[in-house]
This record gives C-alpha cells, sequence and structure tokens, in this order.
C-alpha cells in the first residue's frame, strides 16, 4: 500500500527550486500538491484584492503545470491546521512537506500542526526556499536581531553563500486518486462588481515562466543601467521581479544566481551588486518581522506612540487613495498604483512621505491601502517599508526627513514623461496642502518623538 506525500504550497508558487516538493519526490511515493487559502487562523492577514486576483491567476499557472508533469493541484479553503490534517486523512499520507513562513501567526500554525501530524506518526519536514539567510541565523555579536541594514548585509555576506537552486522536476507522480478540490472559480478573487482588473489584466501574466522570462529580460536588457537609472520611474530599469518573488514563482536563490552567473553582472559588478543588495532589504525585512511580528499595526520604535496623530480628515485621505491632491508626482504614482498594481519605488516613497509628513495620517492608513490594492504586498515588505518611511522602523529614515515631492520630480523625472503617463491633469487641481508649511507642521508634531528618546 502507497502513502502519498503531501507538498503543501504557501508563497512558494512554483515547481523550480522548491525544497518540500523535492523532497516529496525523492520519497518516492505519489505526490498531492496543496493549496490552502486561510482566511481564518488566528492572525493570519486576510488578502488585498490585487493580491487575490494575482493569487488567482498564479494557481492557475501552477495547475496547468502540475498537470503537464502528472500531477495535479488540490485547493482547500478554511483554517490551515484543520485543512491539512483532513488532506492527510483523505490521502492517508504518510508524509507532509512544506517550505517555512517567517510571519508570527503563521509560524504558530505551522509549529502546531507538526507537533499534531509526528504525534500521530506522519513524517514531516520544513525547508529553506523563501529567503536567502533564515532570520535567527543572522545575529549581531551580543546575539540579537540587527536594527540597521548595513551591518545586517555585511553580517549576510560574511555568511557562506546562498545554495544552488534545485532543478525543475519533469515527472510529478499524482495519487491514482486525488483528494477532492475546491474549484478556483468558487473562491471568488477575482473582482466582478465591479471588475477593476482591466489595468492588472494589461500589465502583468502571473505564472512561473513569465517570472522566469522576466528575470532574463531584466538581466540581459536592463542591470547595465540599474545603478544609473533606477530610480527613474520613466527609465522602466527596475526588475518588476517583486510580486514574483512575494508569490515564490521564483525563489531568491534562483533570483541571486542568474544574477551573478549572468555575462551582464561579469561587464556591470557595479549594477549587480546594487540589485542584490535590493534582495537584501528583502532580506532585511523579513529578519525584522521574524523578530518583530506586529510591525503592521505596532510602531517599532516605542518612542513612536507618542505622536500624536490628529483627527483624520477623510477628504485628504481619500484625495491620495485617488491621485488627486494637486501635487503631480504623487497623483501619478497613485494612479499607477491603482491602475497596475504597482508603482515604482522611488515614487513609493515619496508617496508615503506625504501621506505621513505633509497629511499627518498615521502610517498604518497607508499601509493598508497598498495592502489592498499592491499586487506585491507582502506582510514583510508592506509594513516594514511604510515605518521606515515614517521613522518609526528599523533603520528608519530620520523623522525630519520629509521627501519634498516637487523637487523629487525635478531630480527623477526632469522631462516630466512619468508625470504626463499618469496624471497630465494634476497640475491644475489645487494642492492639499501647502508643502512647505505642512512640512513645518510635521517637524513641530515631530518634537514629541524626539523628546520622548
Amino acid at each position: 500500500m502507497t502513502s502519498p506525500s503531501i507538498v503543501w504550497l504557501r508563497d512558494d508558487l512554483r515547481l523550480a527550486d522548491n525544497p518540500a516538493l523535492r523532497a516529496a519526490i525523492d520519497r518516492d511515493e505519489p505526490v498531492v500538491v496543496l493549496y490552502v487559502l486561510d482566511e481564518e487562523s488566528d492572525g493570519i492577514r486576510a488578502l488585498g484584492g490585487a493580491a487575490r486576483w494575482w493569487l488567482h491567476h498564479s494557481l492557475a499557472d501552477l495547475d496547468t503545470r502540475l498537470r503537464d508533469r502528472g500531477s495535479t493541484l488540490v485547493l482547500r479553503r478554511g483554517p490551515a491546521a484543520r485543512v491539512v490534517r483532513d488532506v492527510v486523512a483523505d490521502a492517508a499520507a504518510g508524509a507532509v512537506f512544506w517550505n517555512r513562513r517567517y510571519g508570527g501567526p503563521e509560524r504558530a500554525v505551522d509549529a502546531e500542526l507538526k507537533a499534531g501530524l509526528r504525534d500521530a506518526g506522519v513524517e514531516v519536514a520544513s525547508f529553506a526556499a523563501s529567503v536567502l539567510f533564515e532570520p535567527w541565523t543572522v545575529q549581531t555579536g551580543a546575539g540579537g536581531p540587527y536594527a540597521v541594514f548595513t551591518p545586517f548585509w555585511k553580517a549576510c555576506q560574511a555568511m557562506p553563500a546562498p545554495r544552488a537552486p534545485l532543478p525543475e522536476p519533469r515527472e510529478i507522480p499524482g495519487p491514482a486518486a486525488a483528494p477532492a478540490s475546491d474549484e478556483l472559480d468558487g473562491w471568488g478573487l477575482l473582482p466582478t462588481r465591479p471588475d477593476w482588473a482591466e489595468g492588472l489584466r494589461e500589465t502583468w501574466e502571473p505564472g512561473e515562466l513569465a517570472a522566469r522570462r522576466r528575470l532574463r529580460d531584466f538581466l540581459d536588457d536592463d542591470l547595465a543601467d540599474y545603478d544609473r537609472a533606477r530610480d527613474e520611474p520613466a527609465a522602466g530599469v527596475t526588475s518588476n521581479l517583486s510580486p514574483r518573488l512575494r508569490w515564490g514563482e521564483l525563489s531568491p536563490y534562483t533570483v541571486w544566481h542568474e544574477t551573478v552567473r549572468s555575462e551582464a553582472a561579469e561587464r556591470h559588478a557595479g549594477p549587480a551588486q546594487r540589485f542584490l543588495s535590493e534582495l537584501g532589504w528583502r532580506e532585511f525585512a523579513w529578519h525584522t518581522l521574524f523578530h518583530f511580528p506586529d510591525l503592521a499595526t505596532r510602531n517599532w520604535r516605542a518612542q513612536f506612540d507618542a505622536f500624536a496623530w490628529p483627527r483624520l480628515k477623510p477628504t485628504h485621505l481619500e484625495a491620495w487613495q485617488q491621485g488627486r491632491t494637486g501635487v503631480p508626482l504623487v497623483d501619478a504614482g497613485m494612479r499607477e498604483l491603482w491602475r497596475t498594481g504597482f508603482m515604482h519605488n522611488r515614487v513609493r516613497m515619496v508617496t508615503a512621505s506625504f501621506l505621513v509628513k505633509n497629511l499627518l495620517i498615521d502610517w498604518r492608513r497607508g499601509e493598508e491601502w497598498f495592502w489592498d490594492t499592491l499586487v506585491d504586498a507582502d506582510a514583510a515588505a508592506n509594513p516594514f517599508n511604510w515605518q521606515w518611511v515614517a521613522g518609526s522602523g528599523a533603520d528608519a529614515a530620520p523623522y525630519f526627513r520629509v521627501f519634498n515631492p516637487v523637487l523629487q520630480a525635478e531630480k527623477f523625472d526632469r522631462h516630466g514623461s512619468y508625470i504626463a503617463q499618469w496624471a497630465p491633469d494634476s497640475g491644475e487641481l489645487e494642492p492639499l496642502v501647502d508643502l512647505k508649511a505642512s512640512r513645518q507642521a510635521a517637524l513641530d508634531a515631530y518634537e514629541a518623538v524626539k523628546r520622548a528618546r
């Protein structure tokens, strides 16, 4: 009698460099590939709208690729610990494999499930697949987590090089009768009333093969200019790999090794190292979340609890969300976000700074909006970067650093191409606030934080 293996996928929707999948195949038993939509376990954050759109298409692509190799994707919805145990029983499985997660609620679910399955005699193993350096392996000399990026990244670079990525399996032996599966369309992940995803469909092609093509195109065509033009939103030289990494259509190991081995990296060592340091920033975000699980709701720097946010002006928040602030670079970024589910990183910093330090709106409001509208919003980078801009996070921009959106546009959108594309009418709108006066108001309000240090 066979005892199938279950591979429980989470944010690792790929076949190549998937250690959990490789372990199941190596067990030489039928493989059940499972995805659980868990919006019920304690502390698990429900996905935003743009993320749900991406998930639907990435799962559909993955199912097609699994069928091509002799397997299929089993979809279930509900609290993950219960659902996985149900599938183990349905399949009479002898082993369960997954790749590790690093958020607090997710780790709690995984630990409880692992203990329960082992007590029931089921083999369980988890693997490193989503970060290059697992958070507990990088420590300061005092044995604690890092709070500043530069020494963190130097410590990572002093460690053994990231392992080589695993090859994609050619065959994945499915069971004679797979456990019952939900219909993907029945999950309602796609918007219908209204269907606001036209811009996402025009911009993105989710899935592992598309992710690999984008990595190759970036390395071949854009890496050489990355160091010089990465901050120019109209230049089009950024990698656009963040949603691929967020959903695990590419592993960071694949991105790392493909970059290091590329001909472009040999010719352009500086831009390659700059790009790899952006992977390091992603690592730092997960490092911070692991040690501070409440990153999306609490100030990392406790002294920022002393900041007295003024009463919210809903009209200001709505104008920011809709890209109607009268500040052209801010409006261009917010409209790009709504249309495509994405925003250039330099513009993300500018729009976030404007919300927090010119409109004096709590960074958590902005984080929630990005969580709902970004296709690449993940539990680490999204709150981490918002706290960085607000000044309340790890390695944060000083509280007195306020991005001037006019000067930022003059420097990084010199010809106005980005603004012309996304917000050509913004200059005709009356600005919500005076930039100079609102900056000074923010500095005055931040004095309470300064005194609390």
